[in-house]
């Protein structure tokens, strides 16, 4: 959400084979700094709300990673919880001729009240398309991204690489 132009970004969520909290997600979040981000989450199954929270102390240039710092509700597949995360993320685009944009870092979740290691991997494909593999500190969630109308994405997931589930967003 960081390169995005526009103040608002909603989407919604749908997975399977997750508990109750997971299985839908609306979210509604406020661009009010190119760095600062705020929103909220709302799982209906459960009846939860949760404040989300995005702020980049530190922009990626060449030479440096971004640093984000956030506030979101606890992992996939935990029944309730608030995680806080670090994490610094680099396109090495530039340094390896490769599409790719890793990032690492730490979470603490409420549910568990333990620190856990983070990380990832986007990788930009051909015709506004983007894979995530992500590392939630337990699990594995692969994605795939498709972009479109530079407001709408349709984001296809599988949780635990296994369980499918789909997103959609847009700006506006």
């Amino acid at each position: 959400m960081a390169d995005n132009p526009k103040k608002f970004t909603a989407g919604i969520r749908l997975v399977t084979g997750q508990v109750d909290r997971a299985a839908v997600r609306m979210t509604l979040m406020y661009r009010w700094h190119p760095r600062f981000h705020i929103g909220l989450e709302y799982n209906p199954k459960v009846g939860e709300v949760h404040p989300l929270l995005t702020f980049i102390p530190l922009t990626e240039t060449r030479n440096r990673p971004a640093v984000i710092i956030g506030l979101s509700s606890d992992r996939i597949g935990t029944p309730e919880g608030t995680s806080v995360y670090v994490t610094a993320s680099k396109d090495l685009g530039a340094w390896t001729g490769l599409p790719i944009a890793p990032y690492a870092g730490v979470a603490w979740g409420s549910y568990e009240k333990r620190l856990r290691p983070i990380g990832g991997l986007n990788i930009r494909l051909p015709k506004r398309f983007n894979s995530l593999i992500q590392f939630d500190g337990v699990k594995v969630h692969p994605s795939l991204t498709y972009s479109f109308r530079n407001s709408h994405t349709f984001t296809f997931l599988m949780i635990r690489g296994k369980d499918p589930g789909l997103t959609y967003t847009f700006s506006f």
